[in-house]
């Protein structure tokens, strides 16, 4: 019989854990824990965002979580701006970890922020000088979560775009996979990193018929694939 599965969310940008509420229950139901905590500064921590939250404070974040909740054999899943986050917790704490997956997520090498990945393509310029509105959802989000997502989405502190990450360590050594989101309009700035992992025998890579978010728009697909890793 499969064993049980402790999942961890770094979530995107100008979401929080509430944007997998439709996936908890689906791995609950299967037999395993996802747990989906928010960054300071967003969903309902925004009442705690200021001008100094960055790329540093998300990644003690989720440190935190980890250490409270004594969390161990993690598949940790970063997606979108989360996979910066998952990528410094990982360098942290790498024995506590089963897997490493990242869903249409950016993979930063030291040094690099993520408005170095993004290029010009990336985030907008901030408002009041720190706070970054969100981009446009997917245009495949239906119209109920549309109202849904919009009443929840928070502008994002700036420095977690700009802040360069430390990495103190080589790759860790677990597992690692890709999830490329393929069904997109316009410019993907994830395709790069499709591109780079595709045939690297170091990574197991997946291609998902589904928009960027499919915690949104496909959570019966994205279960599928995450009980696959599992």
């Amino acid at each position: 019989m499969p064993r049980m599965a402790t999942f961890l969310i770094c979530h995107g940008a100008w979401g929080g854990g509430w944007a997998w509420r439709k996936l908890r229950p689906l791995m609950r139901e299967a037999g395993h824990e996802m747990f989906t905590p928010t960054y300071t500064g967003l969903g309902e921590r925004a009442h705690l965002a200021h001008p100094l939250v960055d790329l540093e404070t998300h990644v003690e974040d989720i440190l935190a979580v980890i250490a409270a909740e004594d969390l161990h054999d993690l598949i940790l899943v970063g997606h979108s701006y989360g996979g910066m986050v998952a990528t410094g917790v990982a360098d942290r704490v790498p024995e506590r970890l089963r897997h490493l997956l990242y869903l249409d997520a950016f993979v930063p090498a030291d040094g690099q922020s993520l408005a170095d990945l993004a290029g010009p393509g990336g985030p907008a310029a901030p408002v009041a000088g720190w706070l970054v509105p969100p981009l446009p959802p997917a245009p495949d989000t239906a119209p109920e979560d549309l109202a849904w997502a919009a009443s929840r989405r928070r502008h994002h502190p700036v420095r977690c775009f700009t802040q360069p990450l430390r990495l103190r360590h080589a790759a860790p050594p677990v597992p690692r996979s890709y999830v490329h989101c393929t069904r997109k309009e316009g410019p993907d700035v994830f395709r790069q990193f499709a591109d780079r992992f595709r045939d690297d025998p170091a990574w197991r890579f997946h291609a998902l018929d589904a928009s960027h978010s499919p915690n949104l728009t496909a959570p019966a697909a994205l279960a599928a694939l995450l009980l696959v890793l599992a």
